[in-house]
């Protein structure tokens, strides 16, 4: 299994757009079965009363 984890400030924005582009690009090839891809943040910024912020439209 490849491990793949994308990382950035917030979570919001840029980590869950590589995310869920390289999820697509994998089962486009039919290898997503081969990956574990995540994203997560750096920062607690964008966490308030324990509850995170949705991904930025």
């Amino acid at each position: 299994m490849i491990k793949i984890l994308f990382i950035c400030h917030g979570n919001i924005c840029r980590s869950p757009m590589a995310e869920f582009m390289f999820k697509d690009m994998v089962e486009k090839l039919n290898i997503k079965d081969k990956f574990l891809i995540e994203s997560r943040a750096t920062s607690s910024e964008e966490i308030y009363n324990g509850i995170g912020n949705k991904i930025y439209p």
